[in-house]
């Protein structure tokens, strides 16, 4: 059976664990999420003076990578359906200097599949970790290439499976039973958030298969980078013009 993605689920299932969502991705991740979302900053060329747009932002990790990478004239929009998520983004932008981008990131309620921006506005349109959860794969898809401006870059960092097949095998095993006991223990949700993570990547397009997704809504010059052997992907696309 698929994975229940409707808006209704997610909306609400996001909302239940914003106040632990940070906590459980560095337990999640050993902390490598940080370094995931610098090699995604550190993906395209980028103008310092350029806004760039991070939808399905949640707890606004991602676009504070981005505000800390362009620098202090950086312009960067937060966009995310989840209004939980987006009053903890809100709350980590302006809780102190320490934070990278801290006052330069602008936060705005809004769904992935109708995106309150122009046509051919932001330098860069990112998405980490949500585009997997976007009921419409291709609408996303397809939005965040509407609102990128010609020539700039379209970048999607999402969890993958390793190919490798022992690596695979523990992936799956960490993915399918630590997780969700972990996520249970500390993030509680009536939706089992942490159960739905490891049905959700496992029925997504991954490598080869969404950068044909990519193709089809127009970018050229796709890239696919696996990192940490694999059990993340990094896919970049360029909008022609």
């Amino acid at each position: 059976m698929p994975v229940d993605k409707s808006q209704q689920r997610i909306r609400r299932m996001f909302g239940a664990i914003a106040p632990r969502y940070d906590r459980m991705n560095r337990l999640m991740t050993f902390g490598l999420d940080r370094r995931w979302r610098n090699r995604t900053v550190r993906s395209v060329p980028t103008d310092p003076v350029e806004p760039v747009l991070d939808v399905c932002c949640g707890t606004g990790d991602l676009a504070l990578a981005w505000a800390g990478r362009l620098g202090p004239n950086a312009r960067v929009v937060g966009s995310d359906f989840t209004h939980p998520m987006l009053v903890r983004a809100r709350e980590k932008t302006g809780s102190g200097a320490d934070l990278p981008g801290a006052g330069r990131v602008f936060y705005v309620g809004g769904d992935t599949l109708k995106l309150p921006c122009p046509d051919d506005r932001f330098q860069v349109v990112s998405v980490g970790f949500g585009i997997r959860n976007v009921g419409d794969t291709l609408g996303g898809l397809a939005e965040m290439t509407r609102v990128c401006r010609p020539g700039g870059h379209v970048v999607v960092l999402e969890t993958s499976v390793p190919r490798i097949p022992v690596v695979g095998g523990l992936f799956r095993f960490y993915f399918n039973h630590v997780v969700p006991l972990v996520g249970r223990w500390v993030a509680p949700d009536p939706d089992a958030a942490y159960s739905y993570l490891p049905a959700s990547t496992a029925e997504f397009p991954q490598g080869e298969s969404f950068a044909e997704l990519m193709r089809s809504v127009g970018l050229e010059e796709i890239v696919v980078r696996p990192l940490t052997l694999g059990s993340v992907t990094l896919y970049v696309g360029r909008k022609p013009g």
